[in-house]
């Protein structure tokens, strides 16, 4: 067999179909856009899968599905993807105020700071 060569009968058309609606209502448009959280082949990232490929990923699917996270996290988010995010949320919510603009205009943002209560009422 060559190199990126299914080993096995190709799906069915259909069933690739309903392999994609169920990564679309998890909010991949696509296999190239689900082929690293899914750890999909280049081959299988273009379309191409044998049925056993098939009938293996809408298992795993079908699984996160009856695992599904609580309401208010991400959608198809993973427990990696998770930790790191809520790390992330709570390094900016420590960050001193002056800290975090200054950081963001050596990124190029443009930061204003909010109005004083001295200059706030327009009085």
């Amino acid at each position: 067999m060559a190199f990126g060569q299914a080993s096995g009968p190709p799906a069915d058309a259909r069933r690739v179909a309903e392999l994609a609606a169920l990564l679309e209502e998890r909010g991949y448009d696509s296999f190239r856009e689900a082929r690293h959280p899914f750890g999909l082949t280049q081959r299988q990232a273009a379309g191409k899968f044998t049925s056993a490929e098939v009938d293996e990923l809408m298992d795993r699917l079908q699984e996160d599905e009856d695992q599904a996270p609580p309401d208010g996290d991400e959608a198809g988010e993973t427990p990696d993807q998770r930790r790191r995010r809520e790390r992330d949320e709570e390094i900016a919510v420590r960050l001193d105020a002056d800290v975090m603009a200054t950081e963001l205009v050596n990124r190029g943002w443009c930061c204003i700071p909010p109005p004083t209560e001295e200059g706030a009422g327009g009085g």
